[in-house]
């Protein structure tokens, strides 16, 4: 009960959210709190570490911008492209890099999506280090102008709503049980007959889909799709949301992500503040320092808060919950 009033809260909280900031911005958060969700329904759900989610992040964006743009498809379709070419190239890859196990895993996901980054920078249609630019954003349903900011974060609420509701549904299934049960003693589960590969791949697959359903729509936010999101560091970057939210719990990944593109984003505006307030010059350049910030708080975290910051709380209040 407790968790659906959460979960209530939350939603108003979201409803209400354009009205009081920028609605842009506030999409961009969407976005990547699903792509933390997704990658968190592989590592914390599965066990299954991979380096190579930006493939499917930023290759679900190219392939949503030029439906959109070039094919001149429908909202809809756009986005359906980009969720199909996501969940193939996870197919691909995951067949490939489940035979593996643990840290070989890992470093054949970098290298596919590698090999996914090098042809986003040769093929004609992406427009290489220029990226993918003036993508439209079209209707939805042919009736409601998408060009509107507030109408298309209500359209990306939903889809985040619908996305997050799936890996919910996913985790609390009798599939889910049995990929808990995987992350926790995989010898366990191939002796109770489980074929373990194949929930593997079907994990691979539904966590690369609905990260390509948020690189998809976080393009037709922005108008744009670059060689940033399919480049490593965009896996490392989900790697540090979820682990500073909470691996391994349903709304860490969410304030783990909102917290790193909050810091990206408002760092130079906090420290020119600060700059002003104090006097120290030193705080106007903190907005060059991101990434040492962001270092800092995945250190404190790692030191303070294993599981981190939601998966921390959580572990504590259930210590003091009476047997």
């Amino acid at each position: 009960m407790n968790k659906k009033l959460g979960y209530g809260i939350a939603l108003g909280i979201a409803v209400a959210a354009p009205f009081y900031g920028y609605p842009v911005f506030l999409m961009k958060l969407l976005c990547f709190a699903l792509f933390a969700c997704a990658f968190n329904l592989l590592i914390g759900f599965t066990g299954l570490l991979s380096f190579g989610h930006a493939a499917f992040f930023g290759g679900a964006g190219y392939m949503a911008g030029y439906a959109l743009k070039e094919l001149h498809w429908p909202f809809e379709l756009g986005l359906l492209a980009g969720v199909v070419g996501a969940a193939l190239i996870g197919l691909v890859m995951g067949a490939l890099a489940i035979r593996r196990q643990g840290i070989y895993f890992s470093m054949i996901t970098l290298a596919l999506a590698q090999l996914v980054y090098f042809g986003a920078l040769r093929a004609p249609f992406t427009g290489g280090e220029d990226g993918l630019q003036s993508v439209p954003r079209g209707t939805l349903l042919g009736v409601a102008d998408l060009s509107n900011d507030l109408a298309l974060y209500y359209v990306v609420l939903a889809t985040f709503v619908l996305g997050f509701a799936l890996i919910v549904r996913t985790v609390h299934s009798p599939f889910g049980q049995v990929l808990k049960a995987i992350k926790e003693n995989e010898p366990r589960a191939i002796s109770l007959g489980y074929d373990v590969d194949k929930y593997k791949l079907m994990a691979f697959v539904l966590s690369a889909a609905l990260a390509g359903l948020a690189g998809a729509t976080k393009t037709v936010v922005l108008g744009f799709e670059t060689l940033t999101d399919v480049h490593w560091a965009m896996s490392g970057l989900v790697i540090l949301m979820t682990l500073v939210g909470g691996m391994g719990t349903l709304a860490g990944p969410i304030l783990g992500s909102m917290l790193i593109i909050m810091l990206e984003n408002k760092l130079g505006d906090i420290g020119t503040y600060l700059g002003k307030s104090t006097g120290i010059e030193w705080f106007n350049t903190l907005g060059e320092a991101v990434s040492m910030v962001t270092g800092l708080i995945f250190v404190a975290c790692v030191l303070l808060f294993r599981k981190g910051i939601v998966g921390e709380v959580v572990d504590r209040m259930g210590r003091r919950r009476p047997a």
